[in-house]
């Protein structure tokens, strides 16, 4: 299969930014009119799909037309918080005058930069993506000239508008919380490779620590886990000794190792206390429930579509990135350690 021309593919062959070559092309202003002929030239010639019709590379003026929403498979699984945000979006597309057309984009598709048609061929208005496909395949989108938010995801080779949960300090606040409840050792479990959001959350959890002068513990910082009951189980297991509290970055893994650590005889909270992330469904339904940082799925939603008629009417605004504050819940899996 012939790999996509991609506007990054048009500067290299000549020799111009990757910005300029988006002007041209989306028709903005900021290039001359010789080097904007020079660009759509060189992009026919190296097959680069687009349409010169202005009414097709913008089709849809604010107050009608169509709003897509992207996200990987994993991503539209995980109903109980992706959900919430989904809601949130549909009601408010819907209240903007616009339709909301879905679209899960599965790893052969990622790895392709296989695009949905209705992004391919430039017929939506605007694209909203939920949570991390690759970068890759993001920038594949962004390279149609289309306006686009990245929800609950960014990164420093992604040049997008994005909306973000304040990470760094909801895991800050967490790890305060088991800080002020006597505890001086306390783990982290997470998988920092999967996502910015978990990496944030380690810094959040060393934050509070440091501030407060504590040292971390090497051994009881699982930065690559799995979430996944029986490596959870093995990890638990296999430990030599045990924090007096957890932190964990999502509300999947709280679960998973409250139960593990029950297993092995632990009592939570009598023993070790654990400590997540998300406010999830999981959260609410473990034995004992598990105290949590709560994130407003609908304010997400909401900010993202916002965001997203702010970029379609005013496309050469800067670029922002929307943090979203967070509250901790304390439920019964916290409280302060055995004298």
């Amino acid at each position: 299969m012939k790999a996509k021309v991609t506007m990054q593919d048009i500067a290299d062959r000549l020799n111009l930014s990757k910005n300029s070559v988006s002007q041209a092309l989306t028709g903005k202003s900021g290039v001359s009119e010789t080097t904007r002929q020079l660009i759509i030239e060189t992009a026919e010639q190296m097959g680069y799909v687009y349409s010169k019709d202005k009414k097709r590379r913008q089709p849809n003026a604010p107050g009608g037309g169509s709003i897509a929403l992207i996200a990987s498979d994993f991503a539209f699984s995980q109903k109980n918080f992706f959900g919430g945000i989904y809601l949130s979006i549909e009601k408010k597309v819907r209240e903007r005058g616009y339709e909301l057309l879905i679209q899960s984009v599965n790893k052969a598709q990622a790895a392709a930069l296989d695009l949905p048609p209705f992004v391919a061929n430039r017929s939506v208005a605007g694209v909203l993506a939920l949570s991390h496909i690759t970068t890759d395949y993001i920038n594949a989108v962004i390279d149609t000239g289309i306006p686009t938010v990245l929800i609950d995801h960014h990164h420093p080779d992604i040049a997008a508008d994005s909306v973000l949960t304040n990470n760094r300090f909801g895991a800050y606040e967490a790890v305060r919380h088991l800080i002020r409840l006597g505890h001086r050792s306390i783990g982290y479990v997470g998988d920092i490779a999967f996502s910015p959001s978990y990496y944030e959350r380690l810094d959040g959890y060393r934050l509070a620590l440091h501030e407060h002068g504590l040292e971390a513990d090497d051994r009881f910082i699982i930065d690559h886990a799995q979430e996944d009951s029986s490596y959870i189980n093995n990890l638990v297991q296999q430990l030599d000794a045990h924090p007096t509290a957890w932190f964990c970055v999502n509300d999947g893994l709280g679960f998973m190792l409250n139960s593990a650590l029950q297993q092995i005889g632990l009592r939570v909270p009598e023993d070790v206390s654990v400590v997540s992330f998300d406010n999830g469904y999981l959260s609410r339904i473990a034995t004992p429930t598990i105290t949590t940082v709560n994130v407003d799925l609908e304010l997400f939603g909401s900010c993202a579509v916002e965001r997203l008629m702010e970029r379609i009417a005013e496309p050469d605004k800067p670029l922002t990135e929307t943090l979203l504050p967070t509250n901790l819940i304390v439920r019964e899996s916290s409280a302060s350690p055995k004298v």
